[in-house]
């Protein structure tokens, strides 16, 4: 023997020796399913049969409030993609899993960023299993970056089905005695099994199963490679100018079912050069593949339209239509609903967009590429004096994070005074100015009743929690913007001033509140977003009504579990008192752009102590940025001087410790 060794590796006839993981096609179901296993599933296009009489058809994938779906169509087959934040299905069987310990959960899902975590890398995908007010959340896998191919992929998730605590049923089987909510399908909101926090994932085909019922998640470990094509490139932003006859790598199409013309136009005195459509339609393309190619993947697009709002056309719809979802040119449609409505101001105005996931194959404009084409509807075609199409571009693109139309807005009705800019509620005074209790009930009792010190007792509101109904914690409350106080639904993200009077009650004291999950419209599509816990105010125990200042710039009027209009969610870990709540917004534009009408409530609350060492200790609140420490040892000529020695946070306060002097000195915190 030369030393050398041998492996010799039979698997023979038995099926399940494989020594490497398949490409499993998307228009059937994987070779190592187990036909004799029992399994649930829905196929978006109903391409997928049974195999056997153990495989029905019982699962039905849910659409609406925050699990919001939609259908799209995608390199030759139809899905469902996630508008909200959630996918939820629901199993008409679902008792067929009352004794099964482990679920297998089969996903044919479409390989394009909305796999991967916000960084581009794998993360955990969370199933939601059980009833209220017993839940789990275990992880049942990784999709690979692999899968990131802009084709339909196979993966396998596996859950365990554990044992709730109260009779010890499985989660996903049974309902409990004390189960609540809409729990018809032994799920939570309607459904079996909600995968969490999964915006714009689309999937065809979904299935439930027994444990290696398709095999095991090793088996789902290679995907078809990304086609072949250039990286794409360092630019976001291409641009036609009418009216000066300038143009960023962009012109105007003219022919076929989307026919244009050049003409002048405008209010006197300020009349254009101007693109007008002469059918439905107008379409732009993007020259010499600036902005990328096709076979790139689909991304964010921001469009901004500058137009002549004409007093004779006043009630005109127009916006983004139809747009390539993938580099076949599958179209994909824009909501017909957030359509621009002119209001006949006699102004040239301009509005945007942002479509989600756009592929640059365009409609109707080979060879070059596109975003989405514009239609119009209604009597009359208004003049455009410029079109811009940007690209939100994701690391680690050097443009990732920047939006050249930052300035183009979605509805300019923000930068007027159309929308109301303030509302209030006090319940001291009996104030209800487009701002109420929200809906007592479910998860978010609130109670209403007298608090405060001995000589400032006030009508307020907290949550219930222990003194509300039992299976919930009633760790919320939820407030109602009424009368669409500021503003519509459909307006870009707000930028929300909020101020909170509450009673520093001393018997709470180092327990917090804040305001925490809401709706944002995050790259066109409107998604939960959460506030970091670090914004909280805790209670100091002084005995007195204060007031606490949050900020939120990015946030959308749905509401989470309050409608028909709400900010955000507050969420407490005592019983903490409001007697008056205050939502101010802050313009972007016009001419109170960065006016904040709660400013006043910004300031923070200051505490000076001498320290054990002999220096003196000022602190303040930590969620109240932008102040600095500055001293002085004469009021009647003061000569304030900043304070240099360091600054630290720790329990929500910014403190600097300074030493003492021999002589009388002054502070005080600017902003």
């Amino acid at each position: 023997m030369n030393g050398k060794t041998l492996t010799l590796i039979v698997c023979g006839a038995i099926a399940s020796c494989r020594l490497f993981a398949d490409v499993f096609p998307p228009d059937s179901w994987p070779a190592v399913i187990k036909p004799e296993a029992t399994v649930h599933f829905v196929s978006v296009d109903d391409a997928l049969q049974p195999p056997s009489d153990t495989w029905t058809k019982s699962l039905t994938v849910l659409s609406g409030g925050d699990q919001q779906t939609a259908k799209v169509a995608l390199s030759g087959r139809s899905g469902l993609k996630v508008l909200g934040s959630y996918l939820n299905t629901a199993d008409s069987g679902f008792r067929s899993w009352a004794d099964e310990a482990t679920i297998d959960i089969l996903v044919q899902v479409y390989g394009d960023d909305a796999i991967l975590g916000g960084n581009g890398k794998p993360r955990n995908y969370n199933f939601l299993i059980g009833v209220l007010p017993e839940l789990a959340a275990p992880v049942g896998g990784q999709i690979p970056l692999a899968a990131k191919n802009q084709k339909w992929n196979w993966y396998l998730f596996r859950i365990p089905n554990g044992a709730r605590p109260s009779d010890g049923s499985r989660f996903v089987g049974s309902i409990p005695a004390n189960a609540q909510g809409g729990t018809q399908f032994g799920g939570v909101n309607g459904g079996t099994i909600r995968t969490e926090g999964v915006p714009n994932l689309i999937i065809g085909a979904i299935a439930f199963g027994q444990a290696g019922a398709f095999g095991e998640p090793g088996d789902y470990t290679e995907f078809a490679p990304p086609d072949v094509c250039d990286p794409e490139p360092e630019t976001n932003h291409a641009w036609i100018d009418f009216a000066h006859e300038t143009t960023e790598h962009m012109e105007l199409l003219n022919g076929g079912d989307q026919p244009t013309e050049i003409v002048t136009g405008g209010p006197a005195g300020d009349e254009r050069r101007a693109a007008r459509a002469v059918g439905l339609y107008m379409n732009v393309g993007v020259t010499d593949h600036y902005l990328g190619q096709s076979c790139n993947d689909p991304r964010a697009m921001k469009v901004c339209v500058e137009f002549f709002d004409d007093p004779a056309l006043a009630g005109v719809r127009f916006g983004p239509e139809a747009f390539a979802a993938d580099s076949a040119g599958t179209p994909g449609f824009y909501d017909p609903l957030r359509r621009y409505t002119l209001t006949g101001s006699g102004a040239w105005m301009s509005v945007s967009w942002v479509i989600p996931s756009v592929n640059l194959f365009g409609i109707n404009v080979v060879p070059l590429t596109a975003g989405p084409r514009i239609v119009f509807e209604g009597a009359g075609r208004p003049l455009v004096s410029r079109f811009d199409l940007a690209v939100f571009r994701v690391s680690p693109n050097t443009l990732a994070g920047q939006d050249p139309l930052a300035g183009c807005v979605e509805d300019p009705l923000i930068c007027t005074d159309a929308y109301g800019k303030f509302a209030e509620m006090d319940l001291a005074a009996g104030v209800l100015d487009g701002l109420a209790p929200g809906s007592s009930g479910g998860d978010q009792v609130m109670i209403q009743e007298e608090s405060g010190p001995d000589n400032d007792r006030r009508p307020s509101i907290r949550p219930a929690m222990d003194d509300g109904p039992k299976g919930f914690a009633h760790i919320y409350m939820n407030f109602a913007i009424t009368n669409t106080k500021l503003g519509p639904s459909t307006q870009p993200n707000a930028q929300l001033a909020i101020c909170a009077t509450y009673f520093d009650d001393p018997d709470l004291k180092g327990k917090s509140f804040r305001p925490e999950v809401y709706q944002s419209d995050r790259n066109g599509v409107s998604t939960l977003a959460f506030t970091p816990g670090n914004i909280a105010v805790r209670l100091e125990g002084t005995g007195r009504w204060k007031e606490a200042y949050f900020q939120i710039n990015d946030m959308k009027f749905l509401g989470v579990n309050q409608g028909p209009q709400a900010a955000a969610r507050f969420v407490f870990d005592g019983k903490i008192h409001f007697s008056r709540l205050r939502y101010a917004v802050i313009p972007p534009c016009g001419d109170n752009a960065g006016v904040n009408l709660l400013q006043e409530c910004k300031q923070p609350h200051v505490t000076l102590v001498p320290d054990a060492s002999g220096s003196v200790k000022v602190s303040w609140t930590a969620q109240v940025e932008g102040w600095s420490l500055e001293s002085t040892t004469d009021l009647v000529n003061p000569d304030w001087q900043p304070i240099d020695d360091p600054e630290t946070v720790a329990d929500d306060r910014r403190t600097v410790v300074t030493p003492s002097t021999t002589v009388a000195r002054f502070y005080r915190l600017r902003n």
